[in-house]
């Protein structure tokens, strides 16, 4: 199982924007698909975007869709997400994941699709 690693959180106020990076233990070109979830206190982790191998396919829920980006750069074997416009209701703790072998692409928002994840990182946004 490989290791991935987030950095980037922080505390940011209403309207900012922070940069979250996860880089894996091996080659990206290796994984078939990475993805960022979140887990607000009380909350489920869930699904907030996703990035095929090649980029071409990317995925985002409708509560950071406009707001949120997610790339990947596989010769630095890093996904990164650019988060503006953040709201309060943005603070979690963000985790990123991975995909080993093929991916199911039309489960991409589902936690069970991911192999490897993260131990994450804190995103707190003021109000």
């Amino acid at each position: 199982q490989g290791r991935m690693v987030e950095s980037g959180g922080g505390l940011v106020q209403a309207g900012g924007s922070l940069r979250l990076s996860c880089t894996a233990s091996e080659p990206t070109f290796k994984l078939a698909a990475m993805a960022w979830f979140r887990q607000a206190p009380g909350k489920e982790r869930e699904f907030v975007a996703a990035i095929g191998w090649s980029s071409l396919n990317t995925y985002y829920s409708d509560s950071v869709k406009d707001r949120f980006a997610i790339s990947r750069d596989n010769a630095e074997s890093t996904v990164y997400l650019q988060m503006n416009s953040l709201k309060p209701e943005d603070t979690a703790i963000y985790s990123c994941a991975a995909v080993r072998g093929v991916w199911s692409e039309s489960l991409y928002n589902q936690r069970a699709t991911y192999d490897d994840w993260g131990l994450g990182t804190q995103v707190t946004v003021s109000s």
